[in-house]
C-alpha cells in the first residue's frame, strides 16, 4: 500500500480521541434495544387460542427393526448396516457417533 508522506501525522491525543469515539459508538450499538430472539424457542412457548390438541390421536405405522439394521449403542437410533462403524450387537456404533 502506498504511503503519502506529505499528509500530517496524527498525535497520540487525536488517536486516543478517535478510539474513544469508536468505543462510544460500539456501546451505543450494543444498547440499541434490538434483541436477538430465538424463533424456535419463541414458537415452543407460543400457545394458540383454541388449539387444544389433547384429544387428537396420531397414527404412525411402526415397523420392527429389519435384519439388515442395527441400533447404535450411543444415539439409540436404528440405522442400516451400511452405517455401522464398529462393534456388534449391543456394542454397535454408527458412523455419526464414532
Amino acid at each position: 500500500m502506498a504511503t503519502d508522506y506529505d499528509t500530517p501525522r496524527k498525535t497520540d491525543e487525536e488517536l486516543h480521541e478517535e478510539s474513544l469515539e469508536e468505543l462510544k459508538a460500539r456501546r451505543a450499538d450494543a444498547q440499541s434495544g434490538q434483541v436477538d430472539i430465538d424463533e424456535e424457542e419463541a414458537a415452543e412457548s407460543l400457545e394458540l387460542p383454541g388449539a387444544d390438541l389433547s384429544g387428537e390421536e396420531l397414527t404412525v405405522r411402526v415397523v420392527p427393526k429389519q435384519t439388515d439394521e442395527f441400533t447404535c449403542s450411543r444415539c439409540f437410533l436404528v440405522h442400516h448396516s451400511s452405517q455401522l462403524a464398529r462393534g456388534e450387537g449391543v456394542k454397535a456404533v454408527c458412523k455419526d457417533c464414532e
